[in-house]
């Protein structure tokens, strides 16, 4: 993915702050927890955007334990400086980077390294409402796919957003995001 700025995305959110001032590792569980839990979130709506509704629905991901591992090592990355073409925590991460990065390492699975091929990667696409954790949710324009994150639930997502900028969590409905959402897929079975 060519390095790009989401003009309407908002800074680092006030999770991604408390995880680089050290307390990763409980943050990291309390975040699993309540992203398996699916909260609500509120927003404006457009065809083919997230639902923007009062709850996120909770959907049991097929390999619970799969997109657990995925959820955490994503998770434990937010902060990680932004890099085009990274695909390490040493290197810093691009949006395609950081995905191929997490599910290899903690799955052994080798993903496609751009956005657009892991849009093509084989597996049921998602609609907003069925997304479960660890899904990959692509952004774009125009048929374009420029993007990927990481699902993580209720809403958020797990992604390597832009120059100058780190690994963080953003939400789906967000103003950028809900307007440039161009779909999800669905790697773990």
């Amino acid at each position: 993915m060519k390095a790009a700025h989401y003009p309407g995305s908002p800074g680092p959110t006030p999770v991604a702050a408390r995880i680089r001032r050290g307390a990763g590792r409980v943050l990291c569980a309390v975040l699993v927890a309540v992203a398996l839990a699916g909260c609500g979130s509120s927003g404006k709506q457009r065809p083919g955007s997230p639902a923007a509704q009062g709850q996120w629905p909770q959907v049991q991901p097929a390999n619970p334990a799969a997109a657990n591992a995925v959820l955490m090592r994503a998770i434990g990355l937010v902060g990680t400086p932004y890099r085009y073409g990274g695909n390490t925590p040493e290197s810093g991460f691009d949006c395609s980077g950081l995905v191929s990065y997490v599910y290899r390492d903690m799955l052994d699975l080798r993903l496609p390294r751009t956005s657009r091929e892991l849009a093509n990667v084989q597996g049921p696409r998602i609609a907003p409402g069925k997304l479960a954790a660890a899904d990959l949710v692509f952004f774009g324009s125009k048929g374009n796919v420029t993007h990927v994150g990481i699902y993580v639930g209720e809403g958020r997502f797990v992604h390597a957003p832009s120059t100058g900028g780190t690994v963080r969590l953003d939400r789906l409905d967000g103003p950028y995001w809900r307007d440039h959402y161009s779909g999800a897929r669905r790697v773990l079975r």
